[in-house]
């Protein structure tokens, strides 16, 4: 009678445990030959206890967009959706009135096959450029132009590099839902995307996006890894872009610096105010700034963009150790041509990479070594949540006072 009622005990808890177990959807995979061009489920069939949340997947149709993978999670409050075929970046976020993203000139969500990055002396990744987060990388992530290799003879060789890298134009190989069925009954959705060539990096990329039911954040956690035998350069930059209602005039990035510095001589023409925007501008030249951050005592900084009313804005959470540059773009132009505004920690500035090796900002992996690098995006609404966002950014920057340079750097 005791074994059956210890047989009986074990059996309950291991159906227990089961119902338990995160669900996991594999969408896309290389390995299996699998790829579900629609899917959707919703919170009443997982959690029952939130039920208030869903994930659709579809596949868009029509011009340059045919054959995209879209994947779209509403956690109850916000939404956002992911695109598997250009690299796992995130499309765009809403939370009531409050947009992430941007109206760009390009309104399709382009496939890849028909980018052409060396079009236009290396800027054709501009050609499906619209998302609100895109990954630039990662062999490289800044501007076009020469660097130096080692070719398949031993021999230095010259190589052209194009405007942010490639893997936010490589489809994912991998793509899969995963949902925890315990609290805080966190959705992912996770993507591996690879940059591999024949006598080139071997750089693998496992992407998560998630969020929780209700939640007003979105965490991005990616690793990196070398799958080579031999030691490789890397470089990711987060271009994490925003148009109204967040960017208007007298909006403001706000986030605690050690030094600031323009990227070139028309950004330094403006360094006094290179946090605060201009409404739309005809004819506005794009100005870029370079960021070391300032952390708190965890190591972690948070930056964000505010509009003018300071009741409205989104923070960005990171470690310094991981991502320890930021890039603020700021292109306020007229509306028609691309009016918007980036954020973008990096490992680095958006130099060339031969720039960039200079001062010591090409990043390197051994053979199996991995860089983890994590971000959680908040949507702030309301005087109360920008402000706090403020108090928190103006405690740390009471550590050290800024730097801020009117030169660019020395790029001879």
């Amino acid at each position: 009678m005791k074994l059956i009622l210890i047989s009986l005990l074990m059996a309950s808890s291991l159906i227990h445990a089961q119902d338990k177990a995160p669900l996991v959807i594999t969408l896309t995979s290389v390995d299996k030959n699998i790829h579900l061009d629609s899917w959707q489920i919703s919170g009443s069939v997982v959690t029952p206890e939130k039920p208030d949340w869903s994930i659709t997947k579809k596949t868009l149709h029509g011009g340059k967009q045919e054959g995209v993978d879209l994947i779209t999670v509403d956690n109850g409050k916000l939404s956002f959706s992911v695109i598997p075929t250009r690299g796992m970046s995130l499309l765009n976020a809403r939370m009531d009135d409050i947009h992430l993203g941007w109206d760009s000139p390009v309104k399709e969500v382009i496939h890849p096959k028909y980018i052409r990055l060396e079009d236009r002396g290396g800027l054709g990744w501009l050609e499906g450029f619209n998302e609100w987060m895109v990954r630039c990388g990662l062999e490289s992530t800044g501007h076009p132009g020469t660097d130096s290799f080692i070719n398949n003879v031993g021999d230095e060789a010259t190589m052209d590099l194009t405007l942010h890298g490639k893997i936010g134009n490589i489809p994912a190989s991998e793509v899969e839902v995963i949902v925890e069925r315990v609290p805080p009954y966190r959705i992912r959705i996770r993507g591996r995307v690879d940059e591999r060539m024949f006598y080139g990096p071997k750089l693998e990329i496992q992407t998560e996006v998630s969020t929780t039911p209700g939640s007003a954040s979105v965490r991005i956690s990616d690793t990196i890894t070398n799958r080579g035998d031999d030691p490789q350069e890397f470089q990711i930059l987060y271009h994490a872009n925003y148009g109204p209602p967040l960017l208007e005039e007298g909006a403001q990035f706000v986030g605690p610096v050690k030094k600031v510095i323009p990227f070139n001589e028309h950004a330094a023409e403006s360094i006094e105010s290179y946090s605060i925007y201009k409404g739309p501008t005809a004819g506005f030249t794009e100005q870029v700034y370079c960021m070391t951050p300032l952390a708190g005592y965890d190591g972690r900084t948070t930056i964000g963009l505010v509009n003018r009313s300071k009741n409205k804005g989104i923070s960005m959470k990171f470690s310094i150790q991981q991502l320890p540059f930021i890039t603020l773009w700021k292109n306020t132009n007229s509306e028609g041509e691309g009016y918007v505004t980036g954020l973008e920690p990096g490992t680095n500035f958006p130099n060339n990479r031969r720039i960039e090796r200079k001062f010591g900002r090409v990043p390197k992996l051994d053979s199996g070594q991995s860089h983890h690098a994590e971000i959680d995006f908040t949507i702030l609404k309301g005087n109360k949540a920008v402000g706090g966002l403020i108090d928190q950014i103006q405690k740390i920057q009471r550590r050290a006072q800024p730097v801020i340079e009117n030169k660019p750097e020395n790029k001879d």
